[in-house]
């Protein structure tokens, strides 16, 4: 093949490649703004329990199709760390969080993910990242107490939603640093299904379980929202992702996250009508660009 025709179709799989990571981010900010939909007519711990529940189906039936088996058994300790920190703790986290904190303030405070990230790889992985990621991990932390000054009109004070979100991150980066851990004896797609199952039952339990407030009846677009958060924003998000990291490189993959809190910015203004003051833009702006420090690659030693 002639080195110009397969430089041009080169660069169309990382075209393509690079439209599915934004397609993800996209996907995932929506879970955002559902979750703040939601939040008047169902707990967050339900919301969770039939989110995972209908998405660990989906993925088995996935499974079967390709031929391929969940070693439930096998795995289980696996997929049980992975399912209690990814499906069951960071959801949770999430959806508790947004029903004080707007999907947009929320966006903003998800940009720590990535320093969430470094964190849970220097205390579990014993990474040793370069100064230039200790110095984004201030930044961000700076941008965070940014978010919430403004978030509380100009008093500073971390309310339990802003405390919830926080939380969700670091759930997150345990989830990330655990991933690549187990990731080393099985594919993305095995180790996400066996999560989601693992994930799904303790997520569905508090949901039935655990007391609730009086919320609002569901509306068609509630309904709507929940089938959302099922399908799209996990299944189809995650399809995007890896297909997208596949074809474009892990590396070149990490920093499309950060593309998360501006998307769930401009759904939260255009979809809720959500108000971002001068201030908070100033925060996330600081957080992202911590994140993107501190998610930069470069020479990282272990022990």
């Amino acid at each position: 093949m002639p080195r110009r025709l397969e430089g041009r179709l080169g660069d169309g799989i990382l075209r393509r490649g690079a439209w599915l990571l934004v397609l993800a981010t996209v996907l995932w900010a929506g879970n955002y703004v559902a979750g703040r939909a939601l939040a008047p007519v169902m707990s967050a711990f339900l919301l969770n329990g039939i989110r995972w529940t209908i998405s660990a189906i989906l993925l088995i039936v996935i499974m079967r199709l390709r031929g391929k088996r969940i070693p439930l058994k096998a795995r289980w300790r696996e997929f049980g760390l992975l399912g209690l920190a990814g499906m069951f703790a960071f959801s949770s986290l999430n959806y508790l969080g947004l029903h004080t904190v707007s999907a947009a303030q929320a966006g903003m405070i998800a940009g720590t993910m990535p320093v969430a990230i470094l964190l849970m790889s220097v205390l579990l992985l014993h990474e040793r990242p370069a100064g230039w990621a200790w110095t984004g991990m201030v930044v961000s932390v700076v941008g965070v107490g940014v978010l919430v000054f403004a978030g509380h009109q100009s008093h500073w004070s971390f309310s339990m939603g802003d405390l919830e979100l926080i939380a969700a991150s670091l759930a997150w980066g345990l989830y990330t640093v655990l991933g690549k851990r187990f990731g080393r004896h099985m594919d993305a797609l095995t180790m996400t299904a066996g999560a989601a199952v693992y994930g799904a039952i303790p997520s569905l339990l508090a949901g039935l379980l655990l007391p609730s407030a009086h919320t609002e009846p569901m509306t068609a677009i509630s309904w709507v929202a929940l089938l959302y958060v099922s399908t799209a924003a996990s299944v189809l998000a995650y399809f995007a992702w890896t297909t997208g990291v596949e074809r474009l490189g892990a590396s070149r993959s990490a920093p499309y996250i950060n593309l998360l809190p501006l998307w769930t910015v401009l759904l939260g203004i255009w979809l809720l009508g959500e108000h971002v003051v001068l201030l908070s833009w100033v925060g996330g702006t600081l957080t992202v660009t911590g994140a993107l420090l501190a998610g930069r690659r470069g020479k990282v030693s272990g022990r």
